[in-house]
């Protein structure tokens, strides 16, 4: 899967940026309480985006936003994007028939 923030607002790091943990998305799914030695043990990097900039990134990869530090906007449009079947019935919508 591929998740993909298209950034309507600048947002640097005083306006909420997305941290990351750098390649902790080839751990694969990791157990909640394993985060928090693996964030001891790996620097965060701070992805700041200007306006109108893109982030792309594994929804894997451990990330959080902080509050923003002002009053400013930092609205995103988040797209995900994969090439594989949903369990259980679920469907994606690009699969829904429109009329």
């Amino acid at each position: 899967m591929l998740s993909v923030r298209l950034h309507l607002d600048p947002c640097p790091a005083t306006n909420g940026a997305l941290r990351v943990i750098p390649a902790s998305h080839l751990r694969g799914r990791i157990p909640e309480d394993e985060v928090p030695a693996i964030r001891t043990e790996i620097p965060e990097h701070v992805c700041e985006v200007g306006l109108g900039g893109a982030l792309l990134m594994r929804p894997l990869l451990l990330h959080a936003s902080s509050p923003s530090q002002n009053a400013a906007h930092r609205r995103v449009i988040h797209l995900d994007f994969a090439s594989v079947q949903l369990p259980a019935g679920m469907r994606w919508s690009s699969e829904s028939k429109v009329c």
